[in-house]
Order: C-alpha cells, then structure tokens, then sequence
C-alpha cells in the first residue's frame, strides 16, 4: 500500500476541510455577525445560577426559561443544568435592574428561585483571555519546534508543526462552522489536540529514523522507508486512536449538556490527528527530504 506516493490525494482531503472551514467562517460572519460562537470567557457577558423550589420544573421546563430571556433580547443564552435544582445562565452582559425582572417573571412561572451567585465578566477581561490563548498555542507550538529539533532533525520539526496547524486551523474552521461554543474549555480542548497529534507523529517519526539507520541491501529511497515505516506503526496508530475516540463518544453520550460541545471539539481534533500525522506530516517529510534534503536515496551496505 503506497501511502507516501498518494499524497496529492491525502492533501486535496485536507484542502476541502480547510475550505468547509472558510465556508463556516464565512457564513457566520456575514449571516451571524461574527466568525465564532465566542463565549462571555471571550466576549464579556454575565453567568447567573439560579435554585428552583420545584426540581422537577427545570429539566422540562428549559424552553419557557429560554422564552423569558427572549423577551430581553438574550434569546442566544447559554443554559445549563448545574444540579439537581440549579439552572445556570450564561449570557451577554445584564444590568441589574434587568436581571430582577428576568428573576420576577421566573418566579412568576416556575415559583420561588434562589439567586446564588451573580458574575459579570467584562469585554477588558475577555480580550486579555483571548491573548493569554494565542500565546499558549504559539509557545506550544515553538517547544514543540524545539523540542523535535532537538531530538531528531529540523526538517522533522517543520513537517510535524504544519501537520499540528492543519489540525488545529481545520478542527477551530469546523468548530466554526457547527456554531460551537468558543471558550476556555475550547483553548483547553486544542491544547490537548495539539499534544495527541504530536505524541503520534513522533512515534512514526522515530520508526522513520529507525529504518533509514538501519542496514540494507542496495539503494533505498527516503520515500520507500517512510512508508514502509508508516505501514509498520499503522495498527498502533488505529488502535490507540479508535481507543481514544471511543472514551470520547462515550464522554460525549453520557456527559451531560455541559460537556457536549468540548467532547465534540476533541473527536473531531483527535480524529484529524490520527489523520495527519499519517497522511500529512509523513508525505511533507518526504517532500523536503526529496527537495532541500542532501542525497534523495540512501546506499548501504
């Protein structure tokens, strides 16, 4: 099975991902008015938990919750369960009078509720999050860069590092175009991608170096070895990815509505990982072993 010598293929798969992604970006910005479903830990907003009497009332009666909020033009809130008789809202930012009304009219239709907490994340607070996330992701990516450097070569590092932003750019354009909540779970979520896909690539990036040190009869080239190389870790990498997956569908069944949308973020990430660092930094290594590399086949004895 010629993995390697299909590449054109295996890249023409990404691009369309990539394009789905721009089409998501697209559609949100021009229908929507933004390009992601940012959450008030980004935007600013307010996070209201509230005790119901009546237990019972919330879990059947969410879509009455949604309609009261409506009325005040907070129809895209967030609303979660939280416990047996807790609701938590998570909207844009409310002032206090409102917030009493939307309380009153609550109680008007569900009997008495607690407020017990009340917290108002400001738009100053949510643009030094959204910092402190690009500069995560780009001080991992340059350990990453370092750390591969230094353990096998920099052109290993490059084609491991674009694989990386292939996941991550096509896993945050599909987030986009599913309208999924963009918060600090989500950072967390493709922190954790990034170090799934990583730990893949490097283990058929040492399988690939074991074989081009290893002796052999005649002229072997650089696109042969690595692909023999990818054939030999293709189980491990299907068995501990479908392994993976399926802790993920179950947390994604069985995790409630407030893990729904971070479980989604880390199927698609850990499956575009499993992807690319078979079908993608594999074939880039080849390529620049074949354009910038010193010899394109290697002789042994």
């Amino acid at each position: 099975m010629n993995i390697i010598g299909k590449y054109r293929l295996w890249f023409s798969i990404s691009a369309i991902f990539l394009m789905l992604g721009l089409f998501g970006f697209s559609y949100n910005y021009l229908v929507r008015g933004k390009l992601m479903n940012f959450g008030i830990d980004f935007t600013g907003g307010t996070e209201l938990t509230l005790r119901f009497d009546d237990k019972a009332a919330i879990g059947d009666h969410i879509g009455d919750v949604r309609a009261v909020l409506a009325k005040y033009n907070l129809k895209e809130s967030v609303i979660q369960l939280s416990g047996e008789r807790d609701l938590s809202i998570r909207t844009e930012p409310v002032e206090s009078d409102t917030r009493s009304k939307m309380i009153e009219e609550l109680q008007g239709k569900f009997g008495q509720i607690e407020l017990l907490e009340a917290d108002t994340i400001g738009p100053v607070i949510g643009k030094e999050l959204r910092t402190q996330a690009f500069w995560a992701l780009l001080l991992a990516t340059f350990g990453i860069l370092i750390y591969i450097s230094f353990r096998f070569e920099f052109k290993y590092a490059v084609a491991a590092i674009i694989a990386l932003w292939h996941d991550v750019i096509i896993t945050v354009g599909l987030s986009a175009l599913l309208w999924l909540s963009v918060d600090t779970a989500f950072v967390a979520a493709v922190l954790t991608i990034l170090g799934y896909s990583i730990n893949d690539t490097i283990v058929i990036f040492d399988r690939i170096r074991e074989n081009v040190l290893k002796p052999s009869k005649g002229i072997v080239s650089m696109e042969s070895t690595t692909n023999t190389s990818v054939l030999q870790t293709m189980a491990r990498s299907v068995n501990t990815g479908l392994t993976v997956l399926f802790v993920l569908v179950c947390l994604l069944l069985f995790g409630g509505v407030t893990l729904k949308d971070f479980s989604i973020v880390l199927l698609i990430g850990i499956s575009l990982g499993m992807y690319s660092s078979v079908f993608i930094a594999s074939p880039l290594l080849v390529l620049m072993e074949k354009n910038f590399g010193k010899q394109k086949a290697r002789r042994t004895r």
